[in-house]
């Protein structure tokens, strides 16, 4: 009994010293970070950094330290280093709108590992965007309708256009190709058209609008997209019927039911007389056929 009681006594004495040890050797795994900015689509083999250098390590142990670079999150191997220069090259392109999407900030951590003794140092790259990516619509084809009866200043949305890249390298401006009718709004990413003159259907029934986004980038990429305006027909326009009579001279007054006896040109015995029935307007509102009588009149002395 006491020799176990001695046991235990010497297990609890030992156990912090070996905690402390543990934590020592963790700080010790553990050291400087190093970071690097550099661009996404670089090229292959392109050099990131002298690893080696940055870190102070020797370049003639990094082979027998079997020196190694893993990737945080990742299964793919972005760079190696060289283990004869202690360069930092990169293994593949890197696609900063897939690897991080609209962020800001768009950040890849390497763990580069030796052994022998093992030593672990982080490394930060810094992808920074370019301008490989333009302006796109969803659509290349807007289709709208407006009625001709529409007032001036009248506003209509339109879907903004998106660029996967950020910041400046993203969509900067609008342009609309100058028109008869409309001008262009944008506010907050808010795109719209607005009606300047109104639209007239009987002279033109649709119009087509070149709309174009642009970035900020250099060179500057763009991206367009034909709005097609259909103009829709409005009742403004008051009916008008042209019809012929027959001339028949009789002793009686000239009977005058409705518009104006006009006399007809063309003809000793035929007359015009305007009355209602037809108009410019298309569909319930236009053409319309009537069947009349024959107006008989006495010729006015």
């Amino acid at each position: 009994m006491d020799k176990a009681l001695l046991l235990l006594s010497q297990h609890r004495a030992h156990r912090p010293i070996f905690c402390f040890a543990s934590f020592l050797v963790t700080l010790h795994l553990v050291h400087g970070d190093l970071s690097y900015s550099i661009t996404e689509e670089m090229k292959r083999g392109s050099v990131i950094g002298n690893i080696a250098k940055d870190l102070g390590l020797d370049l003639r142990t990094l082979s027998s330290r079997k020196a190694r670079v893993d990737f945080e999150g990742s299964s793919k191997r972005y760079c190696d280093i060289n283990l004869s220069t202690g360069d930092l090259t990169a293994l593949e392109r890197i696609d900063r709108e897939s690897l991080c999407g609209k962020k800001a900030s768009c950040l890849l951590i390497v763990d580069l590992v030796l052994e022998n003794p093992l030593e672990l140092h982080r490394v930060s790259l810094h992808v920074q965007d370019v301008n490989d990516n333009s302006p796109k619509f969803k659509k290349k084809l807007i289709e709208m309708e407006v009625w001709e009866s529409a007032e001036k200043g009248n506003r209509f949305s339109i879907e903004e256009a998106h660029d996967a890249d950020i910041g400046q390298n993203a969509v900067q401006m609008y342009n609309l190709q100058k028109n008869d009718n409309f001008i262009l709004a944008v506010d907050s990413n808010k795109v719209e058209l607005v009606l300047e003159n109104k639209l007239d259907r009987e002279k033109q029934k649709e119009l087509n609008l070149l709309l174009t986004a642009l970035d900020g980038g250099s060179p500057q990429r763009s991206g367009t997209v034909v709005i097609h305006v259909t103009v829709l027909d409005a009742n403004d326009n008051a009916p008008c019927l042209h019809i012929r009579c027959e001339r028949q001279l009789s002793s009686d007054t000239v009977p005058r039911p409705g518009g104006q006896l006009l006399h007809d040109r063309a003809g000793p015995q035929s007359c015009t007389r305007r009355l209602p029935g037809v108009q410019s307007d298309s569909g319930g509102r236009g053409l319309r056929t009537e069947r009349l009588a024959v107006l008989s009149y006495s010729e006015i002395h």
